[in-house]
């Protein structure tokens, strides 16, 4: 439902609360004066019943009643009147009270419903609406908070473990003046390991700030989307074969299509690297890319272990990584899928994942105009 709608919707709620207070209201005063007029038309036959002398103190009240009865007919619907009107002013009032003490408790929602009288049922739906959306959003950053830290913790350990090793490697080098060439070699290709272990996490570090404090923006461009993919898997070469993986493409050939290429090869990067690390060794990782009229979608299918529904539900969010006990280097910052999410829909497209008998798919929906 659109905004429009949803005005349209409060404005009727509304028109009918003010029409059933103005019918309660209208009702109220005729039927007022209608039961004025037979109480007034039974004491009359009452009274008419007896018979009455002139020296009967009685007497003169019902006479002088009778003839000034048009004034105190008006005075009773005066009176009447006033009193049914102050309590229908007050009755909006104390809505609009129970409304206030309503949103008073929107500053701290708990997990008790908001709770009005029947007149306001459309108020107390809506206002229970807002409650739940903010008690969602109150968990989701507790929790995406609690990742971030977690996140900070591992990184920060990770960080510690190569910047310890570079310093009692450099350290040896250092201090052994007969070390032979051949052991000073292995030293230095360690701490050069170590030393670009620690810029990638560096990276990280500068890839969470990216993401939170700038705002991604396209350059589109027309690419050859075949070659790309080629070039994708031939640099992943050397990740395919740590686990003698086999990654398989399927494409027709010049295949085109209209993106920002950097941000674009991004997302293919983030879920080839996905698909590596999360695949079965001596496994096959199968790249589809499917083109028709309105759209080009792009499958990354591996084997591995199935991922549970409730983390797939979760899958793209920043920060969550599918398994946290796993390592920096394996499992990432958790950004990875989030950052591709938001490029694939920046430019108006879709990205899917499912998991199934040990099946890990991805699918990307890209339009082609």
């Amino acid at each position: 439902m659109n905004s429009r709608d949803q005005r349209k919707r409060k404005i009727g709620h509304g028109s009918a609360v003010s029409r059933n207070l103005l019918i309660q209201y209208c009702l109220s005063i005729i039927g007022y004066i209608v039961g004025l007029v037979l109480f007034v038309y039974i004491a009359w036959l009452f009274c008419a019943m007896f018979t009455w002398y002139a020296d009967d103190p009685l007497y003169w009240i019902l006479h002088f009643i009778k003839e000034y009865i048009v004034l105190f007919m008006l005075i009773a619907i005066v009176t009447g009147w006033l009193l049914i009107s102050s309590y229908f002013i007050s009755k909006p009032m104390r809505y609009l009270d129970e409304v206030v003490d309503a949103t008073e408790k929107l500053v701290s929602p708990k997990d008790e419903p908001i709770v009005l009288s029947d007149a306001m049922s459309y108020v107390e739906s809506d206002l229970n609406r807002v409650r739940e959306k903010a008690l969602q959003n109150a968990r989701a950053a507790k929790e995406a908070e609690q990742r971030k830290n977690d996140l900070v913790i591992y990184l920060a350990h990770d960080l510690k473990t190569p910047l310890t090793s570079v310093i009692g490697y450099l350290t040896l080098l250092r201090d052994e003046t007969q070390i032979s060439d051949e052991l000073r070699e292995k030293y230095l290709s360690i701490s050069l390991d170590k030393a670009e272990r620690l810029e990638d996490l560096i990276n990280e570090f500068f890839e969470i700030t990216r993401f939170n404090l700038s705002n991604i923006t396209l350059e589109y461009s027309r690419v050859n989307l075949t070659r790309m993919l080629e070039q994708l898997t031939y640099e992943f070469k050397p990740m395919l074969l740590e686990k003698n993986l086999n990654c398989e493409l399927e494409i027709a050939p010049d295949t085109m299509i209209r993106c920002d290429v950097d941000k674009m090869q991004r997302v293919f990067d983030n879920l080839l690297r996905n698909a590596v690390n999360y695949s079965f060794p001596n496994s096959v990782i199968k790249i589809t890319a499917l083109c028709d009229e309105s759209n080009i979608k792009i499958k990354f299918k591996n084997s591995g272990n199935t991922i549970p529904s409730e983390k797939l539900e979760r899958i793209f969010e920043q920060f969550y990584r599918i398994d946290s006990a796993r390592s920096s280097k394996s499992g990432g910052t958790g950004l990875g899928l989030a950052i591709a999410k938001e490029i694939v829909e920046l430019h108006k497209g879709t990205i899917t994942a499912k998991s199934e008998n040990e099946t890990i798919e991805f699918e990307v929906t890209i339009p082609v105009s």
